[in-house]
């Protein structure tokens, strides 16, 4: 019976946790999603709980939380962040601790720490406190924001912008308004609370950034949009060094795929290859890597530097021309195996290696492949009439 009950205990901690607050409550639950829209751009003054679910002390405010949210509905709002599940929001406000309160009022970049009392009659003494301070500084002309982005988002933002700008070749751009400054901008956007990042598709109404507001959040959901339109990188026949210099070296990662002959495949079987390599850059076009291949043979020094030359065809190589490092498919030359190879390094793992010792190899100038099956070398016909045989060439020998 033990397990059983274990199971059941089990369960009906998890029940209890995910139901601190519900949308029959006063208390407006609040995500990275939410945030900037709720609080940040809101002219309301917000009291913001951060919890955790596993958190004894927050399970005890819970119903006070809830009781002072329906006392002050319509007058201070009041929320509640997940902080165990949405980290990104309570590291950007400095949560170290559960419960953490903190009251966004005038400034809304610089929340202020609630310092009264826990049971519902202080936070709505403490809310209504906060209220009165933020009416006499706007009779008094005093309140008011700045247009600046505030500490915690501008070294991130300044951050994902380089990253952002490097791995989209510049089609993707983040940009800065002071909007204390371009106050018609900031009214033409509608925007209330700072900073607020707006994101502009061409042809289309601006919209929300919804995500976090760290370096890694900022470049994920850039390179997602970009993703989103993007071409498909061009697979290219490695036809001269200006080509492969050119794809290379304007690329994190060089993807090169060595084929059989095509004597050995014809057609057919190298377009199935292709094919396979043409997928593989659709599913990981957002990365903005360069995409070539070659024929067995054809670019021996290139073969030799990557360990590839002679045998196991077809073949694949990941370079990266900055660092001169590269790595070997290991696996199957499939959607599968490709995949795993490409997943690996994409996340910083995979065995790599000094490409040709630190040197660029030569690449030669070769004939596009003309997209037919291969033909077999045309034999010479020789004139024996002139030529001395042996007369013992025609004897039988036993």
């Amino acid at each position: 019976m033990r397990p059983f009950l274990l199971g059941v205990l089990g369960c009906s901690l998890v029940l209890s946790v995910q139901a601190f607050y519900s949308a029959s409550d006063d208390v407006v639950v609040l995500t990275p999603s939410n945030f900037n829209k709720e609080v940040i751009q809101s002219d309301s003054l917000w009291l913001v709980e951060f919890y955790a679910p596993w958190c004894g002390h927050c399970q005890h405010l819970t119903p006070d939380w809830k009781k002072a949210a329906t006392a002050l509905k319509g007058i201070v709002k009041v929320g509640a962040v997940d902080a165990d599940q949405h980290k990104s929001l309570g590291g950007q406000y400095g949560v170290r601790g559960f419960p953490t309160i903190k009251i966004f009022g005038a400034n809304k970049n610089k929340p202020e720490d609630y310092q009264g009392g826990r049971s519902s009659q202080a936070i709505v003494d403490g809310a209504m406190n906060s209220l009165r301070t933020l009416v006499k500084e706007r009779l008094s002309g005093k309140s008011g924001g700045s247009g600046y982005m505030n500490f915690n988002l501008e070294p991130e933002w300044a951050a994902a912008a380089s990253a952002v700008k490097e791995q989209t070749k510049g089609k993707v751009r983040l940009g800065a308004v002071d909007a204390t400054v371009h106050q018609a901008v900031s009214s033409r956007y509608g925007i209330r609370g700072f900073p607020t990042i707006k994101v502009f598709r061409k042809g289309e109404e601006p919209e929300d950034y919804q995500g976090g507001r760290s370096r890694g959040d900022i470049i994920e959901r850039a390179l997602d949009l970009f993703s989103d339109h993007a071409a498909t990188p061009e697979l290219l026949e490695i036809l001269s060094e200006d080509l492969f210099k050119k794809t290379c070296e304007d690329s994190q990662l060089c993807v090169i795929g060595v084929l059989p002959h095509i004597l050995d495949t014809g057609a057919a079987g190298r377009n199935g290859y292709l094919e396979v390599m043409k997928k593989m850059s659709e599913k990981y076009k957002k990365k903005m890597w360069g995409w070539l291949w070659t024929e067995a043979g054809a670019q021996m020094e290139l073969e030799a530097s990557l360990g590839i030359g002679g045998f196991g065809y077809p073949a694949m190589a990941a370079i990266n021309t900055r660092k001169m490092k590269f790595a070997l498919l290991r696996g199957s030359f499939s959607e599968t195996g490709i995949h795993e190879f490409l997943r690996e390094l994409s996340v910083g793992r995979g065995s790599t290696a000094t490409l040709g010792g630190g040197n660029m190899p030569k690449i030669h100038t070769v004939e596009p492949w003309d997209g037919n099956d291969g033909q077999l070398p045309v034999e010479e016909d020789y004139d024996l009439s002139d030529v001395d045989l042996d007369d013992d060439f025609d004897k039988d020998e036993l």
